[in-house]
This record gives structure tokens, sequence and C-alpha cells, in this order.
């Protein structure tokens, strides 16, 4: 490790335990030469994939760039960074549990419309109109009245399940 004040390697290691969330191991490390301390963290390294995009190019996985988008959908709306996060590592996780190492846009944008809408329905309508690309007004209210069915139709059911949970209970 290159010390970021002197750039000598030679270092040594005075604390190593793994950060909150188990996902890496914070290392606290002296430099031999000028003897200033400095902080690494230590991350496995996970295998990355490739999204198809519509015109049939292949790019990197970009994280950053599907949190910024995320993001400014989230704008001024109640969604903390964490819950940004925490969707952005559901996705890659279950990309990464299937083993793919190719996905389409598509189906990546599809993805993060889904959880969006159970996250935050603004988010979600802000983040489909660049995704969907809406020309126009009605395309926005087409979307909305899908949202309102779909809407409606979770409601019903939850209903149903608890008109049939008080009919077991009683």
């Amino acid at each position: 490790m290159r010390c970021p004040f002197c750039s000598n390697i030679e270092d040594k290691v005075i604390d190593s335990r793994p950060t909150d969330d188990h996902s890496a191991i914070r290392r606290r490390r002296e430099c031999l030469a000028c003897k200033k301390r400095f902080t690494t963290y230590e991350k496995l390294e996970k295998l990355g994939f490739f999204v198809i995009k519509k015109d049939g190019s292949r790019q990197d996985f970009d994280r950053g760039k599907l949190i910024r988008g995320i993001l400014k959908s989230c704008e001024k709306r109640p969604v903390s960074r964490q819950q940004i996060e925490d969707l952005v590592d559901s996705l890659e996780q279950h990309a990464l549990n299937q083993m793919r190492r190719e996905i389409p846009s598509q189906e990546l944008g599809e993805a993060v419309l889904s959880r969006l809408q159970d996250l935050d329905e603004v988010a979600y309508i802000r983040f489909a109109s660049v995704y969907r690309d809406f020309q126009d007004i009605d395309s926005f209210v087409d979307e909305l009245a899908r949202i309102r069915e779909s809407g409606r139709s979770r409601n019903n059911t939850d209903k149903g399940n608890q008109d049939a949970t008080q009919d077991i209970d009683c």
C-alpha cells in the first residue's frame, strides 16, 4: 500500500476490523517512513456484468450512473440515500445470483421501476418518464392510470387477504 503522504510503499497494519455492515475490512496503517497513519478498506471484488443497450452495444454496468439516475428521480422526495443504495444492491445481487454476465437495459430499467413503484410513486413516474421516453402528456396520463389500477389491484388483494384472515380469526 502506498502512503498517501510520502508515497512510501512500506507500512504496518496497526488495527484491523470489519465495517459495520461486514462488507469490507477496515485497516488502520502506519507508514514506516513518515510515521503518519491512514486508513484503507479491503473489499471483495465483485464480478461485473455488461448492460446490453437498445442499439445492441454493451457497456460495463456502472453502479454510480444508475444511482445518479435514481437520485435524480427521488429529488425532494422522502427517499433516503440508504434506500437507493439498498435498491441498487438488490439489483446487483439479483444479477449476480443469476450468474448472468449480460443483462438487457430494458430488463434493468423495468427492475428499477418495479422497486421504485413500491418505494415512492412520484419517483417512479419521474424515472419512467425518462426511461420510457414519454413524448407527451398522454404518455404520463396512461402511466398514471396504470399505476392507479395496479394500486387498486394491490389494495383489493390486501383487503381480500384481510377479509380472509378475519374470517379465520372469528
